[in-house]
């Protein structure tokens, strides 16, 4: 695929993930419903634990995310908070090293932030109970400061070892983020990011996403807070390791933390020589903009979507 029929093919895709209306639809397809098992683990619980507990066995940590998004529906949302209660629960049960992550667009942030607020205080509440720990996930640019400044108040109110947030190194703003979650002790998930964002909120071009990957990489690694580098660019892997080095810092000082379904050889690696890796562990119903974001890091996945469907 050339770079611009890959660059056209992402933005479709992109959009796409966007268009909440075809979530159902979409799911009957068994073309993508196929493609869905290679990064979803299932939707339902009893499948997504049956993942974690292979996890677990391998001595891997799992970080479990229920799939919804952009909920609509203040009855829908309370149904996610029910989910994540059963969830928190079943991993006490099974004692499966694994946390939680949390969409707060699945809590109602779309329809009201006091909402959503008390939607997640509740699932947090209920992991601290428990002695367990909920990162509240990243999602478009749109809501990245009204999702960082609940994130402030649940750790106002929960504390480090409780709640955390994940910052995106594809926004200009990421790195004075990083620095002032880092001053308050908020547990940070960095990533890349996933989403299609105007350039005058996000860098354009990978090479500045890397780098600024790479910058907040380090503002994370010397701020003495345990945090998750998220990443499978084997590159931004070895300048985590090498800073590390430099720093001194042992393992265990933070986590690697990769998705299900990609690059299990190097999640392997990396446990071997005794670094801590989480995998995030998604289920549910409602994988299709998820699908649809892991399709547009590789939109060769795309062909293998349409040559089924002309299958019929």
């Amino acid at each position: 695929m050339s770079a611009i029929a890959e660059q056209w093919s992402r933005g479709a895709l992109m959009f796409l993930s966007r268009q909440t209306g075809l979530k159902d639809w979409a799911t009957r397809l068994p073309p993508l419903k196929k493609l869905s098992r290679r990064f979803v683990a299932g939707e339902t619980l009893d499948e997504a634990m049956d993942a974690v507990k292979a996890l677990t066995a391998r001595g891997l940590s799992a970080s479990f995310d229920h799939l919804n998004e952009a909920v609509k529906d203040a009855a829908e949302t309370r149904d996610e908070v029910r989910e994540y209660r059963r969830l928190l629960a079943r991993i006490d049960q099974t004692g499966v090293r694994a946390n939680v992550s949390l969409k707060l667009t699945q809590c109602g942030l779309l329809l009201d932030e006091a909402l959503a607020l008390e939607n997640a205080r509740q699932v947090v509440a209920d992991a601290t109970s428990r002695g367990s720990f909920v990162r509240i996930d990243m999602e478009h640019g749109a809501v990245t400061q009204v999702t960082l400044d609940i994130v402030r108040k649940l750790h106002a109110e929960f504390g480090e070892p409780h709640v955390g947030a994940v910052l995106q190194s594809c926004l200009r703003r990421t790195e004075a983020d990083a620095r002032a979650l880092c001053a308050e002790r908020v547990r940070i998930r960095l990533c890349k990011g996933a989403y299609l964002e105007s350039e005058d909120i996000a860098y354009p071009d990978k090479a500045d996403v890397d780098a600024s990957f790479v910058r907040c990489m380090k503002v994370l690694l010397d701020s003495g807070v345990y945090h998750g580098i998220a990443t499978h660019d084997e590159r931004m892997i070895d300048a985590t390791l090498e800073h590390a080095a430099r720093r001194g810092l042992p393992r265990g000082a933070f986590e690697f933390q990769m998705l299900h379904g990609i690059r299990a050889d190097l999640q392997r690696q990396l446990a071997d020589q005794g670094h801590p890796v989480r995998v995030y562990v998604p289920y549910g119903r409602h994988w299709y903009p998820y699908l649809m974001r892991r399709m547009a890091e590789r939109p060769a996945n795309l062909a293998f979507v349409l040559k089924n469907l002309a299958r019929g």
